[in-house]
């Protein structure tokens, strides 16, 4: 592709669609889709990822870009006219967790991810407006660590309380498509998008060959199934409690989502249980199902000041801890002596981690060291730009001192006649700059 993408137009368009609907809360937009011409689908293609795997037409990114003005033509006329015909996802499994289970993931065609971002980007500029504060997945300047600090912040702020961790039961495959539509009613009526999500929804996934046809659900690994999921969980779950619950409540609450992980903070322990009871019939008249093992009340109560030890109470118990996006929640003692709130790497993603290391390690043994060494000091700040917080430089050692482990372990494997001791694996590591395991997000930057 030549030349530079203007987006400045681009640009224009979004803030006018999102000045619109600021102006009018109430009432759905019917004239959308004509915002969508060639050079926003330009830039649908520039913000469209070019890694990723091909969809069921075997189709990449270079390929499509060979012929982009035509292709690109071609697409918005199809769009258009309403013969753009969705093309099925191909589903794959990655692993899960532990690595026992896995998580199905839906792969579409270059051209539908392309298109999809451009639709997407319009219902973002729409509900941006809408969405509230408590909701930080998938959203234009929000990420998963402002979601940490915030729910950090608040619990400080409350004093501990009362924590639901609550998981949803395959959310992304139980999403109700006659909810979402009579959700998506409420404020995008444009016949042009409507019918394009629409044969989203029903284009089906094939697996193994096999075609099939769900009746509910959106698959995850779609671009457009992130602000459809959002949308979903804004009507569903935070319109609900802002407007519903909270006002109802004897004590202060707040709650912290990212996608369908959310967590509720309680200052009173009723008000907790009223919710937690309510929250599963809440869920089932929209489709969705709370798993009853992995949700829970959890009780977070800051210890009281002279308390010594690990925080227990006048009887003896101790505040628990939860996870929400891969750090564990507990109170500690600051240096200082007071009780803070520390987020360290959750022991579930701290072992996924290092099993997907020592999994790296065996199928790459036949590279030479010192590109097994680069490539393990790429993982390892990756690791660290995820999970480098302040206050987790414990576990982050401990992750690269295990990662070292592993890869001595399997070094050691390459030949039955030369060992890889302890001596010879630090004085080979001797050649290369030590690797850094260290924090890069602040806790307390806004």
């Amino acid at each position: 592709m030549s030349g530079t993408l203007k987006s400045g137009s681009v640009s224009t368009k979004l803030l006018r669609i999102a000045e619109l609907a600021r102006q009018a809360p109430e009432r759905a937009l019917t004239t959308l889709a004509h915002h969508i011409d060639i050079e926003f689908l330009r830039e649908a293609y520039r913000r469209t990822r070019k890694d990723g795997a091909p969809g069921v037409d075997g189709q990449t990114a270079d390929e499509y870009d060979r012929d982009l003005e035509s292709n690109l033509q071609s697409l918005l006329n199809r769009f258009k006219s309403g013969s753009y015909r969705a093309p099925p996802v191909r589903r794959v499994h990655i692993p899960k967790g532990d690595g026992s289970k896995t998580r199905p993931i839906g792969i579409p065609t270059f051209e539908d991810k392309l298109l999809q971002r451009a639709v997407t980007m319009i219902l973002e500029a729409v509900y941006e407006q809408e969405f509230m504060d408590c909701s930080f997945g998938f959203r234009p300047r929000r990420s998963a660590h402002m979601a940490l600090r915030c729910l950090r912040q608040g619990l400080m702020e409350m004093g501990g309380g009362w924590v639901l961790e609550v998981d949803i039961q395959g959310f992304f495959d139980a999403l109700g498509h006659s909810h979402l539509r009579a959700f998506l009613d409420q404020r995008v009526l444009d016949g042009v998008l409507r019918r394009t999500i629409d044969k989203w929804l029903k284009a089906g996934v094939l697996e193994d060959g096999q075609l099939s046809r769900p009746s509910a659900g959106s698959p995850q690994g779609g671009v457009v199934s992130p602000v459809l999921a959002n949308v979903y969980l804004h009507e569903v779950l935070d319109r609900w409690f802002e407007t519903d619950v909270k006002p109802r409540l004897q004590g202060s609450a707040f709650m912290v989502r990212y996608a369908d992980d959310f967590v509720i903070a309680f200052a009173n322990e009723r008000d907790a249980c009223r919710v937690y009871d309510v929250l599963a019939k809440r869920f089932a008249k929209y489709g969705l199902t709370i798993h009853p093992e992995k949700t829970r009340l959890v009780r977070f109560t800051r210890p009281s000041p002279n308390t010594r030890g690990k925080g227990q109470d006048a009887s003896g118990e101790r505040p628990g801890s939860f996870d929400l996006l891969g750090f564990r929640h507990y109170w500690c003692r600051s240096r200082r002596g007071h009780w803070v709130i520390k987020q360290k790497t959750a022991s579930s993603r701290f072992c996924r981690a290092l099993k997907g290391i020592a999994i790296w390690c065996q199928r790459n043994l036949h590279r030479p060291i010192a590109e097994q060494y680069h490539v393990l000091a790429t993982k390892l700040l990756g690791h660290c730009q995820y999970y480098g917080i302040t206050g987790n430089s414990v576990a982050l050692e401990r992750f690269r001192h295990n990662m070292m482990r592993v890869w001595r372990f399997w070094l050691n494997r390459r030949s039955q006649r030369a060992r890889m001791t302890w001596d010879r694996f630090n004085a080979m590591l001797r050649q290369f700059p030590p690797l850094p395991a260290k924090c890069v997000h602040s806790i307390y930057v806004k």
